[in-house]
C-alpha cells in the first residue's frame, strides 16, 4: 500500500492529472445515467450493435437516409427505450423468452425488454408466448414431462403411396406443469416439422431465415426471474398478459378465479419487487385488461397499453373506436407495423388509421421489425397472394430490398412519431435510434 507521503512528487503530479481528467467524466457519465433513468448498479451492460444494421444500410436504395445512416457507422450508440426487445430482443437467433435471448437485446440496446407472461398450474407467473407453446418452444417432447401434456404428440400420416394426409400434433401447456417441473425444461427456437414421425423429429422446423446455432438448451424464466434479470441489465419492462388457451386442460378461472385476479397477479409482482410503475408498460390484447389496469392500478394503468390487432385493412379500428379508447383512458395503443403505414406515389406513408389515433390523442407503439425474415425472400414474393407476408401486407408496392427495413423504421419514427417499436433483433433498432437521437 502506498500512502501519500512516500509518493513522489512524480506520482502524485500523474495521480492528480489522472483524477482532474477523470472526474468530468464520470461525473458526466452519472448524469447520462440519471437522465436516462437506467438501474446500473448490478451489471454494466456494453452496446453491441453487431453487423446486421451495417448490412441493412449497405442494401438501401440512394438515398438522404442512407447517407445519414451511413454517417453513423461508428457511433457512438446507446441503449434506447425506443428500441423493445420482442420476446427479449435476441429472438432472430436465440429462443425467445429465456435468457439467452434477453441478454442479446439488452446488449444491442433494447431499453424495454418483454415477458409475455402466462401461468403454471400451481398458480405461478412464466415468460411464454402462449399458454400453450410449450411442445413448440421447448423441449418437452423428449423429456418424461411429456406424458403431462394437454394432447400427446401424434405423428404425422402418410397414405400408401407416401402422401402426406395428417400433420404432426402435440399441445403441450404450461397450465400442464408446476413450476418445478416447468423450469426443468429447456428453450429452443419456436418451430415444430409437420412431417415428424416422432418426437424428435417435431423439435425440427425452424425457419431458414433464423438459426438454431444458439438453440443448445436456452434457460427459461419466471416472471419473477425476468423482472430481475432485466433490473440487473439495465431495462425497463414491458409484459404482456396472455389469454387463455381453451385447448388447455386448466384455464385461467381454474387457477386464479377471474380474469381480473390474473390481470392482478402481474402488476402485484411488479409491486413485490419494487419496480417503479414509471418503469413498466403492461400490455394486452384484452380491453378489459387495460381498462382493469387504469381503474385498480392507475399508476400502472396510467401506461398500460391496448395491443390493438387487425389481421387485414377489414378489421383495422375506426376514428371513431379509437376516440372511443382514448374516453375509457387509454393511453397508449400498439397495432402492428403494417396498420400505421400506407403507399402513396411508390412511396411509404403514415396511414390513416395513425393519423386518427394521434388525433385521438393516443400514443403509438408498434410491432414487429426483423420477424418476417429478408424482404427479398420472404417479404416480396408474397405480393398478389391470398396471403401477403403480415407485417408488410400494406406497403408491399413500395419494397424493393432488404435496406427498405430501415426505411420502413425510418417513417413509423418520423411520420407516425411511434414512442417505439418491438423487434427480433434489437441492434437494427439501437442503430437507427441513435443515429437519429431518439430517447
Amino acid at each position: 500500500m502506498f500512502t501519500l507521503n512516500k509518493l513522489t512528487s512524480k506520482t502524485a503530479a500523474t495521480l492528480l492529472l489522472l483524477t482532474t481528467c477523470l472526474l468530468p467524466a464520470l461525473a458526466s457519465a452519472d448524469k447520462y445515467d440519471r437522465e436516462r433513468g437506467e438501474d446500473r448498479d448490478d451489471k454494466d451492460v456494453s452496446m453491441q450493435v453487431g453487423p446486421r444494421p451495417f448490412y441493412l444500410v449497405e442494401k438501401m436504395s440512394p438515398s438522404p437516409l442512407k447517407t445519414k445512416l451511413e454517417q453513423c457507422s461508428n457511433g457512438p450508440f446507446y441503449k434506447t427505450d425506443f428500441s423493445i426487445g420482442h420476446r427479449g430482443g435476441g429472438t432472430l437467433q436465440f429462443p425467445e423468452h429465456t435468457k439467452e435471448s434477453h441478454e442479446a437485446g439488452a446488449r444491442m440496446g433494447a431499453g424495454i425488454q418483454e415477458c409475455d407472461v402466462t401461468f403454471t398450474k400451481d398458480g405461478e407467473l412464466v415468460c411464454r408466448h402462449d399458454q400453450c407453446d410449450l411442445h413448440t418452444t421447448t423441449d418437452i417432447l423428449v423429456t418424461p414431462l411429456a406424458a403431462a401434456c394437454s394432447k400427446p404428440f401424434s405423428p404425422a400420416e402418410f397414405d400408401a403411396n407416401g402422401k402426406h394426409i395428417k400433420a404432426a400434433s402435440a399441445l403441450c401447456c404450461t397450465s400442464d406443469l408446476s413450476l418445478a417441473e416447468f423450469k426443468t425444461l429447456k428453450g429452443k427456437m419456436d418451430a415444430s416439422n409437420p412431417n415428424a414421425t416422432t418426437p424428435a423429429q417435431y423439435q425440427g422446423g425452424t425457419a431458414n431465415w433464423r438459426t438454431d446455432l444458439y438453440s443448445t438448451g436456452a434457460t427459461l424464466l419466471t416472471h419473477k426471474e425476468s423482472i430481475d434479470l432485466l433490473k440487473q441489465l439495465g431495462s425497463k419492462y414491458t409484459p404482456e398478459l396472455k389469454g387463455p388457451n381453451r385447448a388447455a386442460k386448466l384455464q385461467v378461472e381454474d387457477v386464479f378465479g377471474s380474469q381480473a385476479a390474473y390481470a392482478q397477479a402481474m402488476i402485484d409482482e411488479y409491486k413485490e419487487a419494487g419496480v417503479s410503475p414509471k418503469k413498466v408498460w403492461a400490455q394486452s390484447f384484452n380491453k378489459d385488461d387495460v381498462l382493469y389496469w387504469i381503474k385498480n392500478e392507475p399508476a400502472f394503468g396510467k401506461q398500460a397499453v391496448y395491443l390493438d390487432d387487425a389481421n387485414v385493412p377489414a378489421d383495422v379500428p375506426t376514428a371513431d373506436d379509437l376516440k372511443g379508447y382514448a374516453a375509457q383512458g387509454i393511453k397508449i395503443v400498439a397495432p402492428p407495423m403494417w396498420m400505421l403505414l400506407d403507399v402513396k406515389d411508390g412511396k411509404i406513408v403514415a396511414s390513416q388509421y395513425a393519423k386518427d389515433a394521434k388525433a385521438a390523442g393516443l400514443g403509438i407503439i408498434t410491432w414487429t421489425l426483423e420477424r418476417s425474415g429478408r424482404i427479398v425472400e420472404e417479404v416480396l414474393p408474397t405480393k398478389g397472394t391470398a396471403s401477403p407476408s403480415f407485417y408488410y401486407q400494406s406497403t408491399l408496392d413500395a419494397l424493393q430490398n432488404d435496406g427498405d427495413m430501415m426505411t420502413t423504421l425510418d417513417v413509423l419514427a418520423k411520420d407516425v412519431g411511434i414512442l417505439g417499436i418491438f423487434s427480433d433483433w434489437s441492434g437494427t433498432v439501437s442503430y437507427y435510434a441513435s443515429c437519429m437521437g431518439l430517447k
